[in-house]
């Protein structure tokens, strides 16, 4: 099963309650580049400071905003998918 994980060519910040992530390329900040998450993206980003299943990502959700699998799955996924095509998450493969 897939495991999702930060990438390590960005750094984060909290600042104000607000999630902030700047992509590094060729070790300079891209300022350019710079993503700011909501409350929901920002557990799911503090969730992947280690590498962890959409599931389980989607369970921590559920328990904390006691919402239900069906309504949360599709966000996490897409918000998976967005922060993938950018750079910002990788996978990890199967764990054994």
């Amino acid at each position: 099963m897939e495991r999702y994980v930060r990438s390590t060519s960005v750094v984060s910040r909290v600042i104000a309650g607000e999630t902030l992530i700047v992509p590094v390329r060729q070790g300079v900040g891209d300022l350019s580049s710079i993503y700011s998450l909501n409350e929901v993206a920002s557990l799911i980003w503090q969730a992947i400071a280690e590498p962890r299943t959409r599931t389980e990502i989607v369970q921590l959700l559920e328990q904390e905003f006691e919402a239900p699998s069906g309504q949360v799955e599709p966000d996490v996924e897409s918000f998976l998918g967005e922060m993938r095509s950018a750079g910002l998450v990788s996978t990890q493969g199967a764990s054994a």
